[in-house]
């Protein structure tokens, strides 16, 4: 579809991925309805978009609740005449062992991941099937193909909402739909504060496991699948990599995953005070409201290279060895995963 002038509705547009997809779409001349929970960070998105030449509107508002994703849609069509395109994006997550996680912070993340997504779905379509146009994207994640451990009612809603687009795909086909499209993005580690403003249960600093990519890469999957929809999209070489050995040694794969969370996911060296983080009202913190989370710089883009291959490839324990040359303080790790995926062939 043609994205300039088109109308967009970004949920979870304070920061990270949406505020990086809310400013890339600022660059192609839209109309933009930002939502989220942080008033202030909606406020200083809007000017950022406008300064780009766009035009903004800002509504805070939480996606669990039905009536305020009603309103979110029915601002949008009152500001600017219909909705183009509706980005799912708005997501919560705790880091916990399953059986020590507090029930109600699990029914919060489903609330906010799963029912937020439906309510999202459910305005977007309801306006575009007026319209007999238009490009529902729904931000999953790489963990919804391959779960990892303590993020298990996070790894569950990604795994949903790809089955919610599946769905979705097959009713609009069956009505005949063939200028609405439903598309799914899979995002691997972004650098976004993301991992900053989580529940906390393991006593251990979550940090941004590698590897990690830019939250530009996923805003710039976002715009292309809304150029020329597809059905889903994994983000980045080793995502897609991922993605497709999982499928096809899903054993393997799985194994290797819960190394890596284990060892680069949960500092070793940095505690962690027990914390609902942003579960059930914004983070206060002006530097979470950002594009990038800090998780990014030369080791970690020799993290990305590296432990990425480490992490899909059988010979990573060679990469092992190469790592020792450019990158000595995170060989250890490549070693280790790497006969991790030895052990788990």
């Amino acid at each position: 579809m043609r994205i300039r002038n088109s109308v967009v509705v970004i949920t979870g547009a304070a920061s990270g991925i949406g505020r990086a997809t809310a400013l890339r779409f600022a660059r192609r001349r839209t109309h933009l309805v930002l939502a989220s929970r942080r008033v202030e960070a909606l406020e200083t998105l809007v000017a950022e978009c406008t300064a780009l030449g766009s035009r903004a509107i800002a509504v805070p508002m939480d996606m669990s609740e039905y009536e305020a994703v009603q309103e979110l849609a029915s601002r949008a069509v009152e500001e600017f005449g219909r909705i183009d395109v509706w980005v799912n994006n708005a997501a919560v997550s705790f880091f916990s062992p399953f059986l020590e996680v507090p029930l109600r912070d699990f029914e919060r993340v489903i609330d906010v991941n799963v029912l937020g997504y439906v309510y999202g779905a459910r305005a977007a379509l309801e306006r575009m099937q007026d319209q007999g146009s238009g490009v529902l994207v729904n931000v999953a994640s790489i963990v919804g193909e391959i779960p990892q451990p303590y993020t298990s009612a996070y790894s569950m809603s990604k795994a949903a909402v790809r089955a919610l687009g599946v769905s979705l795909r097959s009713e609009l086909k069956l009505d005949r739909q063939k200028r609405i499209h439903v598309c799914t993005v899979l995002p691997p580690t972004i650098d976004t504060p993301f991992f900053n403003h989580a529940a906390n249960y393991t006593g251990r600093r979550a940090v941004a496991m590698p590897p990690v990519y830019s939250a530009d890469r996923v805003a710039k999957a976002i715009l292309d699948v809304v150029e020329a929809p597809v059905r889903e999209v994994a983000v980045g070489r080793i995502g897609r990599s991922m993605v497709r050995q999982h499928r096809l040694m899903p054993g393997r794969l799985e194994r290797v995953m819960a190394h890596q969370v284990e060892h680069t996911h949960l500092s070793k060296k940095e505690p962690a005070e027990d914390s609902t983080g942003n579960l059930y009202g914004p983070s206060l913190d002006p530097a979470n409201a950002a594009v990038p989370g800090g998780w990014s710089g030369r080791r970690r883009t020799a993290q990305r290279t590296i432990l990425g291959t480490a992490l899909v490839g059988v010979g990573a324990v060679v990469f092992a060895d190469k790592l020792k040359a450019v990158a000595p303080a995170v060989a250890g790790t490549a070693a280790s995963l790497g006969r991790a995926a030895a052990r788990a062939r």
